[in-house]
């Protein structure tokens, strides 16, 4: 055998849950590298397959056996090796024998912090065919399965029932039990066009052989790509395109091993409903690509995968249709039913939904959204009707039929409903709205009532979970409130609204009725956005040390955070940054040191260096005043830039802490100035040469 050989490892099993069949393939190649790793077997490359009847694992250039090494093991110190008449100690003897040798064959070990007995043993690899088993053994058991099940009489565990397993190291087989199953060469086909056992001569073989001989394609990255060819290819037959979500196109990847497009009808009365409703009724009950014409409405069309190559499609297809003709009759149904009711009739209903325990029911949350987008909207100069309006019908749509059959409809239901009763355009929207950003990198709210019920929504909720005391700790985060908080630092920051967050949290937190300390939650839930406002900003490609410039000025709004931030990252390009951030943490040390520091220069300074420092400071503080007011914290430090050579000459030519402790007080309040200046913006003394 060579000294490396390809390793192939394959379960099957019956169909895998969909929706996490990738997510336990990677979790498996994942797990076997970690095994590999730890093992010091060296490997050049590696992939995972996966379809519902198998997940698979192929590493190429695999090391035939882990290398061999010398171990060295230190024993008890000389001075405890022997007994007072010379003899070997108990301590000593002892060694010997853990190290399976005799006193006489120990070495001595001299170091500069003394010298021990020790042995030096040399330790040859295991095969990496005696290692292997055990790797894939503790892999399976590391998958992320959330509900475990066994089957027939056997006690053994998996998400579902396995029924053969591949275990092959170049042409050899690697025989061991996994699961209960005792490994071999042999897998299976196309559960209906090839079930007959295919033999893999060489892990190189498998993906080939379970094409040509089992109607299998196993690399799912694959299927997505030809199901995302043969859908469109389909689409274009019937003058459209296939409406295509990338979850969705995994999991039809995911419940099929040899995918055959089939198209669909249904009838064209149904258009007439929202296209979302159409959209969500065929994408999450009969996992259908919807069909799309080049305006971007909805054909009636769909696009379905079968997993079998019929002699008779148009079976399938009438199979199809006939199953999605009542799922859409249903959801017209609940269309027609909900529209009998305005949403404004549903408020009242709110009052029988709890929110939190602590916090009291939907309708609760309402009128206390309402005085918050009220307040927002007052800051913002914007409509303050149309805030309170939309904040009062915010959660209306949780109410309806459509909502309580699709969830994922909240807010976009709302939206239909309110257009069809007439309710402004801008407070329909803002029900929509009022979710964004739905996702991480997905759009903020675009009109100004959806941005400000967004960010009252959101900071409602923080500040009332973080009120009852359920703060989010390590990977738990029931209420979202991480989302929310980056939600609502998006929503302000690329929008362009300047709204103090301290300000908000207090106004938020005086609504809640019940005891909790409400100083120390405010503080609590500000430093949780700013946390947030810490990872956004590093995300945008910001350092730390420029975050940790700007935030030890704590500013309170979001908007003049950033504003601030980028104004520090274009400073620190410039020639001036390093000089004058080294100047700045001098400043800082030396007015530390000082017991006091006079308020203003009383008398005169001497040095020439010195008057000129005072006269640029002087200067420049006058015309950053402007800047400041317009927060033009670019121009400001820009402005600050310039008094680099006054202050290099002034340290350079000056001695600030002089005996003349007259002339001492008037440096260090020249220092002051300075470094009053240099806080206007952020503190340089943080910026990383």
């Amino acid at each position: 055998m060579s000294e490396q050989q390809h390793l192939l490892f394959e379960l099957g099993s019956e169909e895998l849950p969909p929706k996490t069949l990738l997510k336990l393939s990677n979790a498996l190649l994942n797990n076997i590298i970690q095994g590999l790793n730890a093992a010091e077997l060296t490997f050049t490359a590696s992939k995972a397959y996966a379809t519902p009847r198998r997940l698979a694992v192929l590493i190429e250039n695999l090391a035939t056996a882990q290398p061999d090494k010398t171990v060295e093991k230190r024993g008890p110190a000389i001075q405890a090796a022997f007994a007072p008449d010379g003899s070997p100690s108990k301590a000593a003897l002892g060694f010997a024998s853990s190290c399976g040798t005799t006193f006489e064959q120990l070495e001595r070990l001299k170091t500069d912090k003394g010298e021990w007995l020790s042995f030096t043993q040399a330790v040859k690899g295991q095969t990496t065919a005696e290692i292997i088993p055990d790797i894939i053994r503790q892999s399976i058991a590391a998958l992320p399965i959330a509900k475990r099940m066994r089957w027939g009489s056997f006690a053994t565990e998996f998400v579902r029932p396995v029924h053969w397993a591949v275990l092959l190291f170049g042409e050899q087989v690697i025989s061991t039990e996994i699961l209960g199953l005792t490994t071999g060469n042999t897998t299976l086909g196309h559960r209906f066009h090839a079930p007959q056992a295919i033999t893999i001569s060489n892990p190189q073989a498998y993906e080939a052989a379970l094409f040509n001989e089992g109607k299998v394609i196993a690399d799912i990255e694959q299927r997505k790509a030809i199901i995302r060819a043969k859908a469109q290819a389909a689409a274009a037959a019937v003058n459209g395109s296939a409406h295509i979500e990338e979850d969705l196109l995994e999991e039809i990847a995911a419940l099929n091993e040899w995918p055959i497009p089939v198209t669909g009808n249904f009838d064209p009365r149904f258009l007439e409903l929202p296209a979302e409703v159409l959209i969500t009724t065929m994408q999450t009950n009969q996992k259908y690509f919807p069909v799309k014409n080049a305006d971007g409405g909805l054909l009636a069309h769909f696009i379905t995968f079968s997993n079998i190559e019929s002699t008779r499609p148009e079976s399938i297809q009438q199979g199809n249709e006939r199953v999605v003709t009542p799922r859409l009759a249903d959801a017209e149904f609940f269309w027609t039913q909900d529209r009998k009711q305005t949403l404004e009739q549903r408020v009242e209903t709110l009052s029988n939904i709890v929110f939190q325990e602590k916090l009291g029911t939907v309708a609760d949350k309402t009128l206390r959204v309402i005085t918050l987008a009220e307040a927002i909207a007052t800051q913002l100069s914007a409509n303050t009707d149309y805030a309170k309006r939309a904040a009062l019908l915010a959660k209306t749509d949780l109410m309806t039929n459509m909502v309580g059959e699709f969830g994922n409809l909240q807010g976009i239901m709302g939206r239909y409903y309110a257009l069809a009763e007439g309710e402004a355009a801008e407070v329909a929207w803002a029900l929509e709205e009022q979710y964004f950003p739905k996702q991480s990198g997905s759009e903020t709210a675009s009109s100004t009532t959806g941005q400000i019920l967004a960010i009252a929504e959101k900071l409602d909720t923080l500040t009332g979970i973080f009120s009852a005391g359920l703060i989010p700790t390590g990977d738990k985060d029931p209420y979202a409130l991480r989302r929310a908080a980056l939600g609502t630092l998006r929503t302000m920051i690329e929008n362009g609204l300047s709204l103090d967050i301290p300000k908000l949290c207090a106004l938020a937190l005086e609504q809640f009725p019940h005891s909790f300390d409400k100083a120390a939650t405010q503080n609590a839930v500000v430093e949780f956005i700013f946390d947030r406002l810490k990872g956004y900003c590093l995300d945008k490609g910001y350092s730390a040390d420029e975050f940790d410039a700007v935030m030890t000025l704590a500013p309170t709004e979001p908007l003049d955070f950033m504003q601030r931030l980028a104004a520090v990252k274009t400073f620190r390009q410039l020639p001036e940054a390093d000089s004058l951030a080294a100047a700045n943490k001098r400043i800082r040390n030396i007015l530390k040191k000082s017991d006091t520091t006079p308020a203003e220069i009383v008398g005169e300074l001497v040095e020439v260096q010195e008057l000129q420092l005072l006269a640029a400071a002087r200067q420049s503080a006058q015309d950053i005043l402007p800047l400041l007011a317009q927060h033009d914290y670019q121009a400001t430090l820009n402005r600050l830039a310039g008094l680099r050579n006054d202050v290099d000459a002034f340290f350079d030519n000056v001695m600030v802490m002089t005996d003349d402790l007259a002339l001492r007080a008037n440096r260090l309040a020249l220092l002051e100035l300075l470094s009053a200046q240099f806080l206007t913006c952020a503190d340089l003394a943080k910026l990383q040469s």
